[in-house]
């Protein structure tokens, strides 16, 4: 049983039984507090976190909680639509009113800024980061899933989604996981492709929150349930939220830790 799952496991023990509750408040421990207003935020795998502020500043946490970068031209390109920090090496901040991908170094310096629109491509809704450096995006207007360079340079595409599946999605969620992409629309599933481009499988999972791709795992969360769907047994589990998540508008995770975006601040919890 891995770390993530014993986390989940502790965490959602039945509260209604106090001996089963007292030992889940020993196991279930709330590491680090970030006290602030935040509209975003998202975590890499080595457990650092970026929270977008309501002062439109981006800034960088350490794992142990010590704030280490801040990017202060977030509204350059105005509204952040998505932001990607799968590889903590090179953050992706997407505009999608401009059409544009500010790329970051780990120090939250500016690397690049790709302007989409140059190369005639206008509608861009989920952006992700390639297994390559590369990155992934969806072409609204062409229904195509497009890989393109730093430069925006098209290195490769799908063909139009109309003619695969005769839906055009609207996704708001793109990870590249162990070989293969996945673009995720709430209406129409989660659509799986490999790095040819060719369209493996259409993963039947709707309507979720906090949708992830991580290691094997598809998390996911819609009311006060949390859903795990395993990629390679397609087993699918749900369990109650704990109640110290209940209360939060986004959450997070990683191997060992669980974020819970509310009002005050983010919350950071770990397995004791």
């Amino acid at each position: 049983m891995n770390r993530l799952f014993r986390l989940f496991f502790l965490l959602l023990l039945p509260a209604a039984c106090n001996s089963l509750a007292a030992q889940a408040d020993t196991s279930f421990q709330l590491l680090k507090k970030i006290p602030g207003t935040f509209v975003d935020f998202t975590v890499d795998g080595m457990d650092n976190v970026y929270v977008l502020t309501d002062r439109n500043r981006l800034v960088k946490y350490n794992a142990a909680g010590d704030s280490v970068a801040a990017y202060n031209d977030v509204r350059r390109f105005g509204q952040v639509s998505s932001m990607d920090a799968s590889n903590p090496l090179r953050i992706l901040l997407y505009y999608r009113d401009y059409a544009t991908i500010v790329i970051l170094d780990r120090f939250l310096n500016t690397r690049n800024i790709i302007d989409l629109r140059k190369q005639q491509i206008f509608q861009v809704k989920a952006v992700g980061q390639s297994y390559d450096n590369k990155i992934w995006i969806y072409d609204e207007q062409e229904s195509k899933l497009r890989k393109i360079d730093e430069d925006g340079t098209l290195l490769q595409e799908t063909a139009d989604f109309r003619l695969l599946t005769g839906v055009a999605p609207s996704p708001v969620r793109l990870y590249d996981e162990n070989k293969y992409v996945y673009l995720y629309d709430p209406q129409n599933g989660a659509y799986v492709f490999d790095y040819f481009g060719n369209l493996k499988n259409v993963i039947e999972i709707r309507k979720w929150d906090n949708f992830k791709v991580s290691g094997k795992y598809i998390f996911g969360s819609a009311g006060n349930k949390l859903y795990r769907y395993d990629i390679s047994t397609f087993r699918y589990e749900d369990w109650d939220l704990p109640e110290p998540l209940q209360t939060s508008s986004a959450f997070n995770f990683t191997a060992a830790r669980i974020y819970a975006l509310k009002k005050e601040g983010l919350y950071i919890y770990r397995q004791h």
